[in-house]
């Protein structure tokens, strides 16, 4: 199983797949983050609660990531 930090909260993030999973046959869930191509272009790593911090009002820029709190600042 591997994982990757969330650039946003700096959480450490289960990714699904990849060949770890497949050669222990294991099924610990889905990945918890997904990358996304801002509308700036700008590209991050984010887990699923810091899409949910993003604001839905406007596109979302690296600026904005950027003012996402780190893990266990909320």
């Amino acid at each position: 199983m591997a994982k990757q930090a969330c650039d946003g909260c700096g959480t450490r993030i289960r990714i699904a797949g990849g060949i770890g999973d497949f050669w222990s046959f294991s099924n610990d869930g889905p990945s918890g983050g997904i990358d996304l191509e801002l509308a700036d272009g700008s590209e991050f790593f984010l887990c699923f609660d810091c899409i949910e911090r993003l604001p839905d009002d406007r596109d979302a820029t690296e600026a904005d990531v950027g003012a996402l709190p780190a893990s266990g600042d909320d």
